[in-house]
């Protein structure tokens, strides 16, 4: 444990999640992976220290990013959430409380914001 805010980035298309880690990593935040929701529970179930998921909607599975975020938000309410689709439109009705929407494709500045935003307010 590096003692830096560790995010779960759960993306299927593999060179996005690779983005997408590098962007939290950039940000100075550890980074974890997962290609499906059913990889991102197994993680989910056995780290303690993750503070924000940052998802895709679309993918693989048992159940998509949209159905994830809902989970987490029932199972582990403090975890900050962040939602990206390139596909889906998505309003702040058809997410959980409090969770972030980014249209794809987003800008890495503002992802990182946001995250800042989510961490600083979790502390």
């Amino acid at each position: 444990m590096t003692g830096r805010p560790v995010v779960l980035v759960v993306e299927d298309e593999a060179l996005i999640r690779l983005s997408a880690v590098q962007i939290v990593e950039d940000a100075g935040y550890e980074a974890l992976e997962a290609a499906d929701a059913d990889e991102a529970i197994r993680l989910l179930e056995t780290r303690s220290d993750i503070s924000l998921v940052f998802t895709d909607v679309h993918m693989p599975g048992t159940m998509d990013g949209l159905k994830l975020a809902h989970y987490i938000r029932d199972r582990w309410p403090p975890i900050r959430l962040m939602v990206a689709s390139g596909v889906a439109i998505l309003s702040e009705r058809d997410l959980p409380s409090g969770t972030s929407f980014f249209r794809k494709p987003y800008r890495e500045h503002s992802i990182t914001d946001e995250m800042k935003r989510l961490l600083l307010e979790h502390c």
